[in-house]
This record gives C-alpha cells, structure tokens and sequence, in this order.
C-alpha cells in the first residue's frame, strides 16, 4: 500500500489538472463578461485571441448595441442577404446599430445553390452598403441541407463558378476583397487547395481549425454557436481573428 500511495496522489493531482483546464476552456482571457453556454475543451485556445467578435443574423433578436460594445467585440458580421429573393428583417436596424455604437461590421450574404450566380449578385448589390468604414463582405459558401425549395447540392466545378463570379462581384461592388466563409464539409468537398488569395473564416467548434481543414490559412475562426455576450439575449456565434491587435488594425485598412 505505501508504495501506491504516491502513485495514487500523482494520479489525483493529474486528473485535478485536466479538470481545471477543462473549467478554464470557457474563461475569456480578454473579455471576462462573455462566455459559451456550452463550452468544448476542443476550442479553448479560441479564448485566448485578442481580438473577439460575433456574427447575428434576426434569430438574435433586438439586440443592445452599446452593450455589446462594452464587452469588448471587436467586429460584427450581420446577416444581409440570402439567395436573390431574400433579406434578413433585422439587417439594416443591425447595420445602423453597430455602427452607432462604434463596433466594426461587415455583411454577409448567404449562397442559395439553385439559384444563378448573376441574380444573387444583383441581389446583393440592391441591397449590401458600400460604406467605406465597413469591414469586407463576406461571401457564405456551405451545402444548405435544411432547405426544402433549393438543392442542397451542385457539382463541385459548377459550386466554384458560381463562387468566383459573386466573389468578383462583391469586390466590384464594395471596393474590398470578400472574405469566404465555410464549414469543414463544404470545404472538403469543393475549396480545398481552391481560391489562396483570399482571407477565410471557417467553422470549427469542436477542435482547432487545423485540425480539421486540410493546409488552410484562415483568418476568423468561428469556435462556438452557444456563446454569450451581454446585449444579447441567448446564443449566439463567436468568432476570433487570427492576429494582434496591430495586425486587427491593419486588416481594417486593407493591409493584410
């Protein structure tokens, strides 16, 4: 017995550590007021960028601005438009009220796979400001399989040039190159080794996005859908930029 006994405590102590670190998985290094109604050990290194945001679309409610703000967010993607017949209700009171309470905010469009390319870039043209002081549109790639009017599906090449014509079209139309947005499915199936020159903001709530998105740079890393942040009532998306608060301040001019 008194040989284990040392054992025994070295295990206890083990197991207390990864028990702490677990606990600690969903304690913002910078931003203590937020937190993960579900927090996963996979993505704790997400708490500790500097730079943190959100992304909102309606099912977010009414959402209080300034106290978003004072938590800390450092940028807000917003829903805007999906497919060519379609506009998020709260978009613009979204836009306006970000933008008063002095958060930086981009928007994104949803891609609806049955639809042609040409008439989601009119449509998101009619409807995406082109505010100088708004961060890159974001172009919103993965298979929509909750649909019951749009395929949930194309063929890979036919998914690409769709991609490359709105990408060409949000950037004609804002003066910014867009951001991609995708899931590890999506992304597997058509953007591997695809599209380089652009930044990307991937899904991945359960593990680091390297391990999960084969020899991708990414630039947002959206690491929960169970977040919570004070102005906002309920879950809601976190999201971390990759860099520095230097390198944030840069990729907000365009330099990066």
């Amino acid at each position: 017995m008194s040989a284990r006994r040392p054992m025994l405590r070295r295990l206890a102590v083990t197991s207390l550590v990864a028990l702490a670190l677990v606990a600690c998985s969903s304690i913002d290094t910078f931003y203590p007021d937020k937190g993960d109604r579900k927090p996963h050990p996979g993505v704790a290194k997400a708490h500790r960028y500097p730079i943190q945001g959100i992304d909102v679309s309606r099912w977010q409610g009414d959402i209080d601005w300034a106290a978003v703000r004072r938590a800390g967010t450092q940028f807000v993607f917003i829903k805007a438009t999906e497919g060519g017949d379609h506009i998020d209700p709260s978009f613009y009171k979204n836009w306006a009220g970000a933008r008063a309470a002095g958060i930086p905010r981009g928007a994104y469009h949803f891609v609806y796979w049955c639809r042609p390319a040409h008439e989601q870039a009119q449509w998101f043209r009619q409807h995406i400001p082109n505010d100088p002081d708004a961060l890159p549109p974001v172009l919103d790639v993965e298979w929509n399989g909750h649909s019951k009017t749009c395929p949930q599906k194309v063929p890979r090449e036919v998914a690409l040039e769709k991609i490359r014509l709105m990408l060409a079209e949000l950037e004609a139309h804002t003066g910014k190159r867009p951001i991609i947005y995708t899931d590890i499915t999506f992304h597997q199936e058509v953007l591997e080794n695809e599209l380089p020159g652009y930044h990307f903001w991937l899904r991945s709530v359960a593990a680091e996005p390297e391990e999960r998105y084969n020899n991708r740079r990414w630039s947002f890393w959206q690491f929960t859908t169970t977040g919570r942040v004070p102005g906002v009532t309920g879950d809601v998306d976190r999201n971390a930029f990759y860099g520095t608060a230097d390198m944030w301040e840069k990729f907000k001019k365009g330099e990066l």
